[in-house]
């Protein structure tokens, strides 16, 4: 048997490695989930049933540990969030914002005249919509919207 499985790692490793190569673009990760791969292989040997070629199983079970390598990465990413970051869910002018010096953004948000700067603060800070916006100061979503620019232009005269 152990002859049987180091014959099947000599004939396959190396395709298992360019597959893996291929999804991951990274020949020291390749490297580790080859080994991986042909380590989950050793301790299910008893599944395989032969249905399909030797390589399409190692392949599965390689393409499985990538997906299991990137479910951690995805998981330790989200733990690893700073707050420079900024939020996929903000829009591309609030990323904009964010990723400029806070004190100077917070400088220029103090110089705006009322109510831009109260919309600016409810934007960025509370998260509200425009139209939460627009309902709370008793003015339509498309003030709020025009305001907010307006105050955007502003600020980025100042920053």
């Amino acid at each position: 048997m152990a002859e049987d499985i180091e014959k099947i790692y000599k004939s396959y490793a190396d395709s298992v490695y360019r597959y893996l190569l291929s999804l991951t673009h990274d020949e020291d990760l390749a490297e580790e989930l080859t080994e991986e791969t042909f380590y989950r292989a050793v301790y299910s040997i008893h599944t395989y049933n032969g249905s399909c070629k030797i390589s399409v199983w190692l392949c599965q079970i390689a393409k499985h540990a990538w997906y299991q390598e990137l479910g951690k990465r995805k998981r330790n990413s989200n733990q690893e969030l700073h707050e420079e970051i900024p939020s996929p869910n903000r829009s591309p002018e609030e990323a904009l914002l964010f990723q400029s010096n806070k004190m100077d953004l917070y400088k220029a948000i103090h110089q705006l005249s009322e109510p831009m700067r109260e919309i600016v603060h409810m934007r960025i800070s509370g998260e509200f919509s425009f139209a939460e916006i627009g309902e709370i100061l008793g003015k339509s979503e498309n003030w709020a919207r025009v305001t907010f620019y307006r105050a955007k232009q502003k600020m980025m005269e100042v920053i």
